[in-house]
């Protein structure tokens, strides 16, 4: 069977802060900097201490040549969930954006 391999980020936004939950962020924001994210099959979450209002998380999810985009959407945003709640917040308004690795061409240049 083909496999797929697609790069997907989903925003999305932190659900109601309380007190407890914005220092619980504010302490562990320096792991979950954006100069730490990157695309693995577990996911990274990002979001800027300054704002504690919105997040990123970035995956990589391997599907099979059936699987439609909406089916690794749903899995990269089931990923983005569960990391977000185990950071001991909610979340609120996921969007996401999918990229199929193996359909981009890499033009060598010319000499």
């Amino acid at each position: 069977m083909t496999r797929k391999t697609y790069q997907v980020i989903v925003r999305g936004k932190f659900a109601s802060l309380s007190h407890e939950q914005r220092a619980a962020l504010l302490a562990k924001a320096d792991e979950h900097d954006v100069f730490r994210a990157g695309f693995t099959e577990e996911g990274t979450v990002t979001y800027e201490r300054s704002l504690l209002s919105s997040f990123t998380f970035r995956c990589v999810v391997r599907a099979s040549e059936d699987d439609e985009e909406e089916v690794v959407i749903g899995r990269a945003e089931a990923l983005a969930a569960a990391a977000v709640r185990g950071l001991g917040v909610g979340y609120r308004d996921l969007t996401s954006v999918s990229t199929d690795l193996d359909s981009i061409k890499v033009r060598q240049r010319g000499r």
